[in-house]
């Protein structure tokens, strides 16, 4: 088999050590390994197969040598640097926002798109953690039956806030005052524009419908920051084109790739953050019949945002960038 040298930027953040993790339990074929961040990061040891690898300082010559790169280390890093990766003949999978919307990137979540990673011009771009939940649970309703209309509402962990909302949120349980607005006992929303909406809410419609290829899909969102430290669930409402039985969801989902079907209410069983944790599926459940719209019906949809959400996503990128290759 044919190994590949593989960089991981932002590798001292939580997503950029999920990418670690993932692609070890993967067997994902490393020939060599580089792992860089910003100078404050450059020294951490981390582990891999057996050996520790040290996080070196991001420097434009650092991708002379490397087949592809996961970026985890903010839009601008990406900005700046992916080109320059890009250029040297080092495929890039992005994580941040900042390719996602461009026309000439590739916007991928392997279960449902994968398609759209043809002619990819050395940039593709991994979506963000709550589109990429939905979106695996729309594709099917999609394929088989049409989307009329999606209303979402999500409960994100703060962990989607880096390093820094994990420990913001452990100093305020222990007793700290942080700031103004505490996410401890608490709930949050993301950051605000000038529209109104959040900017969270803004890539979730944007992204979803890049990635179905339904431009003028009704979408509706309202994303919530909640006190959790993994995990984050989503709330969803959908109407179909088409009149479905729910046994037929049911049967849909229990066969979809990537997807957990947890739905047996007479047992209690249904998805929650601590069943995601450090876990690769989609779960799916509490799906019920929606009397109050034609071919309607609710979904409640749980996923790992650091897995599923971020690194198991870019690094199912990966193989299927090595897979054509």
């Amino acid at each position: 088999m044919k190994r590949y040298n593989v960089a991981i930027v932002g590798a001292g953040g939580l997503v950029g050590r999920a990418m670690l993790k993932v692609l070890e339990e993967q067997n994902f074929p490393v020939a060599r390994l580089g792992l860089f961040a910003s100078s404050r990061s450059a020294g951490t040891e981390l582990p891999f197969r057996g050996e520790t690898y040290k996080i070196e300082e991001l420097l434009p010559e650092v991708f002379d040598d490397f087949d592809i790169a996961l970026f985890s280390a903010g839009g601008a890093v990406s900005k700046e640097y992916a080109p320059i990766a890009s250029a040297k003949g080092c495929i890039v999978i992005d994580n941040s926002s900042a390719w996602r919307m461009d026309p000439d990137v590739p916007l991928i979540v392997p279960e449902v798109n994968p398609h759209h990673l043809q002619n990819h011009k050395g940039i593709i771009a991994n979506p963000n953690c709550s589109t990429i939940q939905l979106v695996v649970a729309l594709k099917p309703l999609s394929d088989n039956f049409g989307l009329k209309r999606v209303v979402c509402s999500t409960y994100q962990s703060i962990s989607g806030a880096g390093n820094k909302g994990v420990e913001k949120l452990m100093s305020e349980i222990s007793g700290e005052v942080t700031d103004a607005k505490p996410i401890a006992y608490n709930l949050l929303f993301h950051q605000f524009e000038p529209s109104g909406f959040t900017v969270e809410e803004t890539k979730m419609i944007n992204e979803t419908r890049k990635i179905l290829g339904i431009d003028a899909l009704p979408l509706a969102f309202t994303c919530v920051r909640v006190p959790t430290l993994g995990g984050h669930c989503e709330s969803v409402n959908v109407e179909l084109e088409n009149n479905y039985e729910i046994e037929d969801v049911k049967r849909l989902y229990a066969n979809t790739v990537g997807v957990v079907l947890m739905d047996d209410t007479s047992r209690d069983s249904y998805p929650t953050p601590q069943i995601t944790q450090d876990t690769d599926p989609v779960y799916i459940g509490r799906i019920r019949r929606d009397d109050s719209a034609e071919n309607a019906l609710y979904l409640w949809v749980a996923a790992d945002n650091l897995r599923k959400g971020a690194a198991t996503n870019a690094v199912q990128i990966a193989q299927l960038v090595i897979k054509e290759d």
